[in-house]
């Protein structure tokens, strides 16, 4: 069985959580984390994150701890590693990542959204086991 692993990071910003907006020319946008595939460079699911925020975002970040894993079960299993983590700087010029110039990925938009359960239902977040994870956590990790 064939397994690819994903690291993605639920970022904070202050009081407020940074994520992907990621639309298409005459389609509908949607909201996700920060990330992407683990690749055989990376030391570690850490490491991998550090460059998937880096790359998509510009941002630096502190300490990571995971708090959710999905497992997508088929012809190759993915694992999705979720973490949270504080944004220690960004900047949007120190963006990379190859996502930005395909077309075929779509815009990737980084937004900032009020950290509670109200503002995180508003969004249409994927996956949608995501959305209802920080709907019932969210507000528990300003303090």
């Amino acid at each position: 069985m064939k397994v690819r692993h994903n690291v993605r990071a639920v970022l904070l910003d202050g009081g407020q959580l940074v994520f992907l907006r990621r639309g298409w020319p005459g389609g509908t946008s949607y909201y996700t984390t920060v990330g992407g595939g683990v690749e055989a460079e990376d030391a570690d699911l850490e490491a991998a994150l550090r460059r998937e925020v880096m790359e998509e975002t510009g941002a630096t970040i502190g300490p990571a701890s995971e708090f959710l894993t999905l497992t997508e079960p088929g012809e190759v299993t993915v694992v999705q590693h979720f973490f949270r983590a504080d944004v220690l700087d960004m900047d949007l010029n120190r963006r990379s990542g190859p996502e930005l110039d395909d077309s075929d990925i779509g815009d990737l938009s980084p937004v900032r959204v009020t950290l509670d359960a109200s503002a995180v239902q508003a969004l249409e977040l994927h996956p949608p086991e995501l959305a209802d994870y920080l709907q019932e956590h969210a507000e528990t990790w300003g303090t």
